[in-house]
C-alpha cells in the first residue's frame, strides 16, 4: 500500500466502510452470536446435556468462542455444575448471597478466572467436555491468541471502528454472562418456582441475552433446554434450538415435565405423588399464589382487632409463605410473630410445612408418602379455610 491517503483511509475505515448505525448493528450481531454460543453450546449442551448438537455446529461455537472469549469449555462447564452443586454456599463460585452483589456484577469475571485456576473443580466438574487434538493443542493451550486474531480481523475490516468493536466483544461475556446472570439472576427479579436457591427471572423476554434472563426457570428445572415456563416467557435460546433441531443439527434430550390434570380422580393416588414431587417449585409457588385471598382477608382483620403490630403486606406475606426456609432470620422472625395473633395464618404456614415435607422423606416409601398426602388433602378440605380447601381440590388432580 504505496499511496499514504490510502494508507491512512484503510487505518481510519478497514475494508469495509459503514455509517456510525452500521457499526453498532454489527457489534449487536457479533456480540449476540457470542450469546448464542454460550447459552445454547456452554450452557444447555456442555454443561447440563440439555440437547446433543451436531459435531460441526458444536465446532462453529467453540472456534467463536476461542475468538471472542478466549474461554475453555471444560472450565466453563465445571465452574457452572459447582455453582448449582454448590448453589449460594460458601463454595459457590460467583454467589451474591455470600461473595455481596457488587463483587460479582462488576467482578464476576475475575471470579471466572479464580475458579478456573482451582484444579479440584476441574477434576470434579469437568467431565465429558470436548477433549479432541484441537481441544487440548490450540483452544486451551493457546486460549487467548484466539481473541487477538480476532482483534486483528476487526481492525482489517473496520479500522480504528473495529478495535472499539472488538472492546464491547471482549465486554459483553464477562458484564452480561459473568455480571447480570450470576449477580443479578440471583438478587433481583421474579420467581416463578420455590427453588432451594435465589434465583430469580430478570425479565420475561430473554432476548437480549439468549433466553439466560429466565434464571429462576432455570434453576427449577437444571436440565431443561427450555428456559422459557409462563406463557408471556420468551426464550430466544429455544427458538434457535427448535431451529437446528428441525435441521436436523441438534437433538433435545430434556425439557422441563409439563404438569397435566384429571378432572375426574376421586383422590390422590401414585400418579398424583409423582406429579406433586416433580413439579415441587410450582407446587410450592402455588400454594402461595392460591392461598392470597385468604391471608388478604385475615391481615385486613389483624388491623382492626390488634393494635400495635407490624404487618406485611399481602404480596410480602405470599412472598415468605412461597419459599419460607430460604426467609432471612428478621423476616422469619416476623413470619412467627404473626402466626402468633392469625391461627388462619398459623395454620396456612403449618400446612405450608407439611406439603414440603412430603419432598424431604426421601427416607419413607411411596405408600407412605401418597398415606401423607392423602390425610394432607382431608384436613386442607375440612380446615375451613376456602382458598385451602380449592388449592388441595387442585392439588389432588395433579396427573
Amino acid at each position: 500500500m504505496t499511496d499514504p491517503h490510502a494508507y491512512l483511509d484503510f487505518l481510519a475505515h478497514g475494508l469495509v466502510d459503514l455509517p456510525w448505525w452500521g457499526y453498532v448493528v454489527v457489534t449487536l450481531a457479533l456480540t449476540h452470536v457470542t450469546i448464542a454460543a454460550v447459552t445454547i453450546f456452554l450452557h444447555r449442551s456442555q454443561a447440563h446435556r440439555a440437547l446433543d448438537l451436531h459435531p460441526a455446529v458444536s465446532h462453529v461455537f467453540r472456534f467463536w468462542l476461542w475468538l471472542t472469549t478466549g474461554m475453555v469449555t471444560k472450565e466453563w462447564a465445571a465452574i457452572h455444575r459447582k455453582h448449582h452443586a454448590k448453589v449460594e454456599t460458601e463454595e459457590d463460585p460467583h454467589s451474591p448471597m455470600t461473595r455481596g452483589i457488587g463483587t460479582v456484577l462488576w467482578s464476576g469475571a475475575e471470579l471466572y478466572r479464580t475458579e478456573s485456576r482451582n484444579a479440584e473443580t476441574l477434576e470434579r466438574y469437568g467431565h465429558g467436555t470436548p477433549d479432541d487434538w484441537i481441544e487440548r493443542n490450540v483452544y486451551t493451550r493457546h486460549s487467548w491468541q484466539g481473541v487477538g486474531l480476532m482483534l486483528a480481523v476487526d481492525f482489517a475490516l473496520f479500522g480504528a471502528a473495529g478495535v472499539a468493536i472488538w472492546a464491547v466483544q471482549m465486554m459483553w461475556i464477562p458484564f452480561f454472562a459473568a455480571g447480570v446472570v450470576n449477580g443479578i439472576g440471583h438478587y433481583w427479579g421474579y420467581r416463578n418456582y420455590a427453588s432451594n436457591d435465589t434465583s430469580t427471572n430478570i425479565f420475561p423476554l430473554g432476548i437480549l441475552i439468549g433466553g439466560e434472563e429466565l434464571h429462576n426457570n432455570h434453576h427449577a428445572y437444571g436440565t431443561s433446554a427450555k428456559f422459557s415456563a409462563q406463557w408471556y416467557e420468551f426464550d430466544l435460546g429455544w427458538a434457535y434450538i427448535r431451529t437446528l433441531s428441525a435441521l436436523g443439527l441438534a437433538q433435545v434430550r430434556r425439557v422441563a415435565p409439563r404438569l397435566r390434570l384429571d378432572p375426574s380422580k376421586p383422590q390422590a393416588d401414585h400418579e398424583t405423588l409423582q406429579a406433586v414431587l416433580t413439579h415441587r417449585y410450582h407446587v410450592a409457588t402455588a400454594y402461595a399464589r392460591s392461598l392470597k385471598a385468604a391471608y388478604r382477608v385475615e391481615l385486613g382483620t389483624l388491623r382492626q382487632r390488634v393494635r400495635g403490630i407490624e404487618l406485611p403486606s399481602a404480596a410480602r406475606l405470599r412472598h415468605w409463605l412461597t419459599d419460607p426456609d430460604a426467609l432471612a432470620k428478621g423476616d422469619r422472625d416476623r413470619l412467627a410473630h404473626l402466626t402468633e395473633h392469625s391461627t388462619i395464618i398459623a395454620k396456612i404456614v403449618a400446612m405450608r410445612a407439611e406439603l414440603s415435607a412430603l419432598w424431604t422423606r426421601s427416607t419413607e416409601s411411596s405408600e407412605q408418602l401418597l398415606e401423607r398426602l392423602r390425610d394432607w388433602c382431608q384436613r386442607a378440605e375440612s380446615s375451613g379455610i376456602p382458598p385451602l380447601a380449592q388449592f388441595s381440590l387442585q392439588l389432588r388432580r395433579y396427573a
